[in-house]
């Protein structure tokens, strides 16, 4: 069976490799693979980025809850959520995936709100035991506190969002309008029932910034050196990664020797852009070696000093994937993602005609593009010196407000104006407007943490401050959009923030700093004696006709260490008095 899918006539090139229909208004992809069991996958255009900082983690709640009505099962399925979509899988006899299918879209129709604080805790036990990964700052870097950017944050809306929410986000977008169906099978399975409300199919989300210029940098972990970069999509972006990814194998490990893994990936973002992102670690004898060798890679595929073998072993590389067994049943999940997200679809042939037209400038000119919109994380380092521009670490501007000073720094002070909060530091302002809050966090003893669009933060803890009152809170609950607010549980009291100096004060009394203060003068009384000392014998031997320079070199070495050792007692001096 193959019937023409009703505003997707680009799938025609696909005739002969996979077959397409619609099941219930869900557009449907198929091919038949080798064995007994059949794999299935139900894609929503939906995900993370569609999220907002204080609903983040709601496209994970329904995917939860329509998966519980399952129970334990020996059958292998799961869901996953990612940034432009989320998907529902299986792998079973056709029995198997039709009863999975038919019950993640009864989930959906009528999601178990009993299970909901439930499954948020669950939720947020699974992000505690998440490690983020060397790039896992880097979106935040790039898109700020929304969109792309979020997959930075934890999922605040397991915090907050209620039962009406998260009904509301499974009506809208997870709709039979807004899903793709895709089965490794010569048919359709009967029995399937996929009804769906109608809704809309949502393109993805729209790319914000963060960074006012690229190529740009920022300071990261040790032993860590990471570049990111956005590319339009296309099969000479995707040989390029695989390129960049030789060289740097090659230049960081296999000659240098730097590096234990340096790598490089290419992953679609959207109908359009794709995401680059590289990789190399080091230990932190060798970091600043690797951050060089890095930037020396980017440059020289920049300039194109690529060989025609290289490009040779990536595209034959490439070309090998068309030599999978059941080729149809493979491709169908990426098939069935550019049906989702709109991007165009390739038959083999056109694929393969695209991979051998793929030259040497084509890699050339990629690699400038992803030079000139890229990201690196450098391990504490800076590298301007490269050309690129340290991300913004503080924000442009300040707002007009009350002023309360910090109880732990002097030079630190709080300003909650009628526009937004502004924390002035020595090094600069860091800003949130009310307009541009991605979300404040509320604590019930009037802790507050405002963060922006930008992804700077500010945190408000009255008792950190001076002359926070809760009048002051309350008119900063009041500018705060109420859809950015999420409500936090009580903290216990061992928990609220307090200034170090009480901290130091409840432990016991300063420790004593006599025997230091009697050191300092014994030895600077010797030090300014012995000063005293070289300043007149060196007045002398510049007096005298044939000057012994040898000794006024020797007093002087003496005097030296006298005065080290001075220095040093009276910085310890000041630390024992903190």
């Amino acid at each position: 069976m193959t019937t023409e899918l009703h505003g997707h006539d680009d799938l025609t090139a696909l005739d002969g490799l996979v077959s397409h229909t619609t099941v219930q208004g869900i557009p449907t992809l198929y091919a038949p693979a080798s064995g007994n069991e059949i794999t299935a996958g139900l894609f929503f255009r939906v995900g993370r980025a569609d999220e907002t900082l204080a609903t983040a983690g709601i496209t994970h709640l329904v995917e939860h809850l329509a998966l519980h009505r399952l129970g334990l099962s020996d059958l292998h399925y799961n869901g996953a959520t990612a940034n432009a979509y989320t998907l529902f899988h299986v792998t079973g006899s056709a029995e198997e995936v039709v009863s999975y299918l038919n019950s993640v879209c009864a989930g959906l129709r009528d999601l178990p709100m009993d299970r909901l604080e439930t499954e948020k805790e669950i939720l947020r036990t699974e992000a505690a035991g998440r490690g983020g990964g060397p790039q896992h700052q880097m979106p935040l870097w790039r898109y700020g506190a929304q969109g792309y950017g979020l997959s930075s944050y934890s999922e605040l809306g397991t915090w907050s969002l209620t039962p009406e929410q998260v009904r509301h986000w499974a009506g809208t977008r997870f709709t039979r309008d807004n899903a793709v169906l895709w089965i490794t099978s010569d048919r359709v399975p009967d029995g399937l029932d996929l009804t769906l409300p109608a809704g809309t199919r949502f393109p993805a989300p729209a790319a914000t910034s963060a960074l006012p210029v690229t190529p740009a940098y920022i300071r990261g972990d040790d032993g860590q050196v990471v570049f990111t970069s956005v590319l339009r999509r296309s099969t000479a972006a995707s040989v390029f990664a695989d390129v960049l990814a030789r060289a740097l194998f090659q230049d960081l490990r296999q000659e240098g020797g730097y590096s234990y893994s340096a790598d490089a990936d290419y992953s679609p973002r959207d109908a359009d852009f794709a995401t680059l992102t590289a990789y190399a670690d080091a230990l932190p004898q060798k970091q600043g070696a690797v951050v060089g060798g890095f930037i020396d890679t980017l440059a020289r595929l920049r300039v194109g000093r690529i060989e025609q073998s290289e490009l040779d072993s990536v595209r034959a590389k490439l070309l090998k994937m068309y030599d999978t067994p059941d080729l149809g049943a493979a491709t169908l999940p990426s098939y069935a993602l550019s049906l989702l997200l709109g991007h165009r679809i390739l038959s083999p042939e056109q694929h393969k005609a695209e991979l051998h037209a793929v030259t040497l400038a084509d890699l050339r000119e990629v690699a400038r593009e992803a030079w000139d919109a890229g990201l690196l994380q450098v391990p504490g380092r800076g590298v301007d010196w490269a050309g690129l521009t340290l991300a913004p670490q503080y924000s442009s501007a300040a707002v007009a407000g009350t002023r309360h000073q910090s109880l732990e720094d002097e030079r630190v002070t709080l300003v909650i104006g009628t526009e937004g909060v502004t924390l002035l530091t020595p090094e600069g302002p860091v800003t949130v407007r009310y307009d541009a809050c991605a979300a404040m966090t509320a604590r019930p003893d009037g802790g507050r943490a405002l963060t922006g669009h930008d992804g700077f933060s500010v945190t408000v803890e009255p008792t950190l401050y001076k002359g926070i009152t809760p009048e002051r809170i309350a008119a900063l609950d009041a500018a705060v959009p109420a859809h950015a607010v999420v409500r936090m549980p009580p903290r216990a009291p061992d928990q609220v923030p307090q200034p170090r100096a009480r901290a130091r004060a409840a432990t016991g009394p300063a420790r004593s700093t006599w025997p230091w203060t009697v050191g300092l003068w014994l030895v600077g009384l010797l030090a300014a004696c012995w000063g005293l000392l070289c300043a007149v014998v060196t007045a002398d031997e510049a007096a005298a006709t044939a000057p012994e320079w040898d000794a006024v070199i020797g007093v002087w070495i003496m005097e030296v260490p006298l005065a080290l050792v001075t220095w040093k007692l009276y910085a310890a001096r000041k630390r024992r008095r903190r």
